[in-house]
């Protein structure tokens, strides 16, 4: 009793009872404790008594029964059910609180509170896309092998193209932000032209190599693999994961790869970006710079990308790539097994 009495987490009403129970041990009387702890002489009687009835037990509140249960299992069953099988008879395609407790003749918050437990969430919906790819257990392997446990005396390099970056500014100043209030801007925007940005980031030291330029076509590509040749030192072998745009598979590209030998290109499976470590600094781009940035033009847009690409280099960040290839086709399988019972060889 002692220890409950010092002890933080004890609630207030059992450590008031230890204290009864320890100054009556001291003999006081029911008075004398009373006016000791501030509480009444027959809370000091009853406390006593159901110590020297039930020992220790005798301080603890017993069950209270509590309203009796009006839901029944079958009516949580209906609700359950008409939530996962039906949608609302007015032609919305989910249900809302308000109208399943309409439905099924519940209130409002009954029907939040089943949902609650059972997790079960209609105003939320969640993308996804899974990979057609046949040979995307093997590309998975190879591009993962490549973050973990990269080639010696070579480089290994994420590349992609950002398209399609936008010159824009806002139909009226953006406001600065004051104390209490965040920095304002007009949701409406004039756009002055685009540009594309072509960028490979060394997983080893998260520098990023970059070129702007007007389109997208595999002369563009050939371009900018002509400028990786030319930063990476010779003697060093460079290994390029992509994606499998057609731009990067062009007859002029393999005519490339034929003439630089020390180059090895990797795709990432089909809708598989998220395996390539660029499209990570692409959102460092976009939620640092860009999203927030005013650009009167197409030559002031990429004015500002370079200067921020340079601030990155001063200070680069790699990217840590800790998930190995078995770990992500598990968690893969388990995915397809609970959206639609597939199996890990239909992947």
């Amino acid at each position: 009793m002692e220890r409950w009495v010092r002890r933080p987490t004890t609630g207030q009403a059992l450590a008031l009872r230890c204290r009864i129970v320890l100054a009556a041990a001291t003999g006081a009387t029911n008075q004398q404790i009373a006016r000791e702890l501030d509480c009444n002489p027959v809370t000091v009687g009853k406390w006593r008594t159901r110590f020297a009835a039930k020992r220790l037990d005798g301080l603890i509140d017993e069950p209270r029964p509590g309203q009796p249960r009006k839901i029944t299992d079958e009516i949580v069953e209906q609700v359950i059910v008409a939530t996962l099988e039906t949608t609302p008879e007015d032609g919305s395609t989910q249900w809302s609180t308000r109208s399943m407790a309409a439905k099924v003749g519940l209130n409002q918050t009954a029907i939040s509170r089943i949902w609650r437990t059972f997790g079960l969430k209609p105003h939320r919906v969640e993308d996804f896309k899974l990979s057609t790819d046949p040979l995307f257990v093997d590309k998975v392997r190879d591009v993962v092998g490549l973050y973990l446990n990269p080639p010696d005396a070579a480089v290994v390099l994420c590349v992609d193209e950002k398209t399609q970056v936008q010159a824009l500014d806002r139909t009226a100043p953006v406001l600065p932000m004051l104390p209490g209030t965040p920095a304002r801007r007009t949701y409406t925007y004039v756009r002055n032209g685009t540009s594309d940005l072509y960028a490979a980031l060394d997983i080893a030291s998260g520098k990023v190599l970059t070129q702007m330029t007007d389109q997208h076509r595999a002369v563009e590509f050939r371009s900018f693999l002509n400028l990786i040749d030319r930063d990476v030192p010779d003697g060093l072998a460079v290994h390029v994961i992509c994606d499998n745009a057609s731009t990067h598979k062009a007859p002029e590209i393999q005519r490339w790869l034929k003439r630089h030998r020390r180059f090895t290109l990797h795709y990432t499976p089909t809708y598989s970006s998220w395996l390539n470590q660029v499209e990570r600094w692409f959102s460092e781009l976009t939620t640092k710079k860009l999203r927030r940035s005013t650009h009167r033009c197409v030559d002031e847009l990429r004015r500002d990308i370079n200067s921020w690409v340079e601030h990155w280099s001063d200070n680069p960040r790699p990217f840590i790539w800790r998930k190995t290839a078995d770990e992500i086709l598990d968690n893969l399988a388990r995915y397809l097994q609970r959206i639609n019972g597939s199996v890990a060889s239909t992947v």
